[in-house]
């Protein structure tokens, strides 16, 4: 019984990978390319398990990218801090914690990453209305219909996925394709980054 799941799981989440058009993801890995060496900032945010991804990935980002080599990406997860979210949250309410951070800390030219299963969750609409208020470039990676998340986001990368979990594994697997291809652009020449 359980092993039949397990390989469903695997099944699913292989139609979903090979199903999408990758061709999607090189608008992201440019305008984070040019974020990079501008000096520009990155921005991540999610809720649950999507807030786990871009904690995860703001690590990649700024590690994963040019140790060893050259600076990382300069970068900033809006979920990271508890203290500011849950003050956030409770003085200006739930769905202004991301929004509020990007609007004290990001300038045009940077860029906004958001996961979202639903793309429909409160914080999220709203951190990518100010994100075109203030003039920082959004993507979203987003599941199931991609919600209201789909339209308001510059670059949105919709997998019509309705599955959470499998939702969060792409959000990791787009994350770390951009990371892998920006550290071999950050790479003197002769020099292969794996």
């Amino acid at each position: 019984m359980g092993e039949s799941n397990f390989s469903s799981y695997a099944s699913q989440l292989a139609q979903v990978l090979e199903s999408f058009d990758w061709t999607q993801v090189e608008p992201l890995y440019d305008v984070l390319l040019r974020c990079w060496e501008r000096g520009d900032q990155i921005f991540i945010c999610g809720n649950g398990g999507s807030g786990a991804s871009a904690n995860h990935l703001a690590n990649d980002f700024l590690c994963g990218t040019g140790l060893h080599y050259k600076n990382g990406i300069r970068v900033h997860s809006l979920c990271s801090n508890t203290s500011v979210m849950m003050c956030l949250a409770n003085d200006v309410g739930y769905e202004h914690m991301f929004s509020y951070q990007l609007r004290t800390l990001a300038r045009p030219g940077d860029v906004l990453i958001v996961f979202s299963g639903s793309g429909n969750s409160p914080n999220i609409v709203e951190v990518l209305k100010v994100a075109k208020e203030i003039g920082v470039t959004s993507a979203a990676v987003l599941g199931f219909t991609g919600g209201k998340s789909k339209a308001l986001a510059d670059i949105p990368l919709h997998f019509a996925v309705n599955d959470m979990q499998i939702a969060e594994d792409v959000q990791m697997v787009v994350g770390h394709m951009v990371v892998r291809q920006l550290r071999r652009a950050g790479c003197p020449a002769g020099v292969v980054a794996e």
